[in-house]
């Protein structure tokens, strides 16, 4: 009997010990209660040398007078000439057209103009081009905010630069070809 007696004695022991034995099992660990820094608490890090921010850099002028003078950081190589076609295509070809010869059916309405024509692309400097797309002008809307958060519809400084690129490099290009196009479909079905 003093057997049983210790036997239970023992089982109850197990029995009263086992909730500390299971609490401090990995599983039991609440990920909330561990050593971490959370959101808007302690001191903030500061970011690190060279970071760029998310939202990218931020543009360092103020205005399209200010811009006239800006030297276009990007190379007008083929892929950043592809790259400010799709950028055109979006953004600019709904007033300007997809040629950029304000042929659209908003252009008469709202005074857009020919970009392929010499006024653009011989005056305007390209810092200018940049400023005009950062800024707006009378009637056009700025594509992108020196400073802020950027919009839907708003253009990184670098995508600035690569439709810059194509305006001043291969828009003019792009317009003829289109036109040589149109002649012979044209010249095809006026022979049929």
């Amino acid at each position: 009997m003093k057997k049983t007696i210790k036997k239970g004695i023992a089982a109850l022991a197990l029995v009263g010990l086992a909730p500390a034995v299971v609490h401090a099992w990995p599983w039991s660990t609440d990920m909330m209660n561990q050593p971490s820094i959370k959101p808007q608490e302690g001191v903030p890090y500061p970011f690190p040398e060279r970071s760029i921010p998310v939202t990218g850099e931020p543009t360092k002028v103020a205005n399209r007078q200010e811009a006239e003078n800006l030297k276009n950081p990007v190379p007008a190589d083929e892929a950043s000439i592809k790259q400010g076609r799709t950028l055109f295509k979006i953004y600019c070809a709904a007033c300007h057209g997809l040629t950029g010869q304000a042929d659209s059916p908003v252009s008469p309405k709202i005074g857009a103009i020919s970009l392929v024509d010499e006024y653009v692309q011989e005056t305007l400097s390209e810092g200018w081009i940049w400023g005009t797309i950062t800024f707006g002008s009378a009637i056009m809307p700025a594509y992108g905010k020196p400073g802020e958060q950027g919009g839907s519809n708003d253009l990184s400084p670098i995508e600035r630069w690569h439709v810059v690129n194509y305006i001043k490099h291969a828009l003019v290009k792009d317009a003829e070809e289109a036109a040589a196009l149109a002649q012979q479909a044209n010249a095809g079905t006026q022979q049929n």
